[in-house]
This record gives structure tokens, sequence and C-alpha cells, in this order.
């Protein structure tokens, strides 16, 4: 086998991982010795065992004079788990052979270097493209130090997302309504703006198992209009998060902000999405999907503050000036205006079109396979 076949495995292990290990990257890491695979291993859960030590204690003495391949640069840096460079040098193996430098600047180059200086060969590059593509979220949150940002819409063939006396459920089917909680999923967040749930009482949580990751929810709320009886109040099956500007009602702040639910309250009157996504990534939130409605979603496209767009298209018509478009707000004036995207995948779901889509701006391969 190539260095390749043995990179396939790693990436697949880290694959296996995905959406569970935030605020890390996924990661593999497969240790070959003599030709036989002796070692494999994954990153499960922030806190836990990296998945270069996963593979390393199942490979035991064996590791010896092996190779290690990982899907990203080993750390070199004291976090919640020791160094990983600093143990691989003591397992004392040969050779390492890495997919993706680690873009965090307490890592990037380092765990590289001190490997090298201990004597063992480093090759990178190796499937670099596949390997990022695993991280999209991580390496958006360590370059701008905010989350990276998916706008999902559900609507149909005409853009509207509910009728002109505002009946929206449901546009979509239960396949695509499905894959909405598997995207839920992946995410640390879920965004949605205080006319959703005054509409619809959402619950924003994840139906698909009972140990699926719940996403912190999150409610734009300028004056803290939210029913006190709101299931995102009621219901502690996640955290909840009041995002709200400087003029609200402090005695019902002071109620609301205990438990499960937490107020954020920014300087302005009014709330700027770009401030917004600086505190969540002060906060440590790396990805956030927005399911917002029409005025939501037209702040975020009007600001360009999203990374990729996922659209799910009912094969429907509704029709008419008065029904509710999927994308709100005073729009622009002139085309060369437009957000222009990229469309990088287009999936038929029961008969729904599902569409992801990222700006024109963006690296296409940073986002493929998800």
């Amino acid at each position: 086998m190539q260095d390749k076949d043995y990179m396939e495995l790693a990436i697949h292990l880290a694959q296996m991982t995905r959406g569970q290990t935030s605020p890390n990257p996924a990661v593999g890491a497969v240790v070959v010795n003599h030709g036989s695979v002796v070692g494999v291993g994954a990153h499960l859960k922030a806190g836990e065992a990296h998945a270069e030590v996963n593979a390393l204690r199942m490979a035991g003495d064996r590791a010896e004079g092996g190779v290690m391949y990982v899907t990203l640069e080993p750390c070199s840096h004291f976090g919640r788990t020791p160094p990983c460079a600093d143990l691989i040098i003591k397992k004392k193996l040969k050779r390492v052979v890495i997919a993706s430098r680690d873009p965090n600047p307490l890592v990037s180059g380092k765990g590289i270097e001190r490997m090298r200086q201990a004597g063992i060969t480093v090759d990178t590059g190796v499937m670099k493209k596949e390997a990022d593509a695993l991280n999209p979220f991580f390496f958006h949150y360590i370059r701008t130090g905010a989350p990276f940002v998916t706008l999902k819409i559900a609507s149909t063939l005409d853009g509207k997302t509910a009728t002109s006396i505002g009946e929206s459920k449901w546009i979509t089917n239960d396949q695509s309504r499905h894959d909405v909680h598997a995207l839920r999923e992946q995410h640390d967040a879920i965004l949605v703006g205080i006319g959703t749930v005054l509409a619809d009482d959402p619950q924003l949580t994840v139906r698909l198992n009972d140990e699926a990751h719940q996403p912190i929810r999150v409610v734009l709320d300028t004056h803290l209009r939210i029913p006190e009886e709101a299931r995102l109040v009621t219901d502690s099956a996640a955290p909840t998060w009041i995002v709200t500007g400087n003029t609200i009602d402090e005695k019902k702040a002071e109620r609301l902000n205990h438990g499960h639910i937490d107020i954020f309250q920014l300087p302005e009157e009014k709330i700027d999405v770009r401030k917004l996504l600086a505190l969540l990534g002060e906060k440590g939130i790396t990805s956030l999907l927005v399911e917002g409605g029409a005025t939501v979603h037209g702040s975020f496209v009007k600001s360009r503050s999203f990374d990729r767009l996922i659209a799910y298209l009912a094969p429907k018509l509704i029709g008419g000036t008065e029904a509710i478009p999927a994308v709100g707000g005073s729009g622009i004036e002139h085309l060369a205006e437009a957000a222009k995207l990229s469309i990088e995948r287009v999936e038929n779901i029961g008969g729904d079109l599902k569409i992801t889509a990222i700006p024109e701006k963006e690296c296409s391969s940073c986002l493929q396979d998800w």
C-alpha cells in the first residue's frame, strides 16, 4: 500500500467523528509498521485523547520504528491534553505523514519542527485537499475568530417560505426535514429571529435519537419580546441564548436569565450581524446554522455574513406578492450588488432539491462532502 491508501483510512476515521469534536477539529490517525496497520484512532470529543494518542495506544510497542499517517499536524502545546508531537517522539516512530498543517498559531509548523529536530522524517501535503474538507468550521474559526455561518432555506421553487396568511407547515417533505436535523447536529448553534419564535414557537432541537448532540439555540430578540411561556424558555433540552439590543425590560431579563437561558445585551439599539458573530466567536461558537425567517436571512445576506447556503426547494408554487419570501429586507437595487454564489452540489431528497452553494470568494474545495 502507498501513502495515499493509509491516509485515506485516516480520513475515513476522521469523517466518522465530524460534528462531535467541536471546538476541536475531526482528526484520524493510522500507525503502520512493516506494511501492517498496527494502530488506528480518531479524536472523539473535545477534552478526550487525540487521534494520535488513540492510535499509539492500540499500536503499543509495535509503534517503534513505524510510520504514522495523520490528517492534521500533531499538536506541540499543552491544552486539555499533552502534546501529541512529544508522544510520537517518545514512541520512536521513524516517519510521520501529515495531510494538513494546523492553522492554529499555537501549533502551525511547531509540531512538525519538533518532530524533525528529534530525527523523525516528516512529510506533509498528502491528500491535503481531502483532509482540509474535514474541518471547514475549525479552519474558518481559527482564521477569523467568528463562527462559520450556514444559511438554511426551505422554500417552494418560486422562493416562498409561507403563504400570504403565514401558513408554512409543511413546504418540504419528511426526508428534507430529517436531513435538516442531521444538519443541526453538525453545528454548535442554531439561530432564529424573534419573529420565528412568535409565529411558530419552535423547539430547535435535534430529533434524530436520544444521544443526538443538541446545539445552543440563539434567538435575535432586539427588544426582548420572547414570551416567557415559549418552548425555548420552558424546555431545557438545550441552552437558549437570547441576544438583545440596549433597550429592553430589565425586570423581564432578570426573570429569564437563569438555568439554561443566557441573555446577551449588545450596546446598540439594533443588533448588528457582524458584532453578533464576533460575540458568538468570543463565546467559542465555531459554527452557526441560521434558520431564521425572511428578515433574519435578509440581514445575513445584505451584510454578506454567511459562508454557505443550503436551500431545500419543494416542487410547489405559491405565487403572489403577499406570500413570504425566503430572503426579505430592502434587498439590493442593482444586479451588480447581488451576492454571487458557486453551486457545489445538487441532490434529490424524496423529490425536493437540496442545493449547496457558497459565496464565490470562498474556496470551493473546503466544503466537499458536507
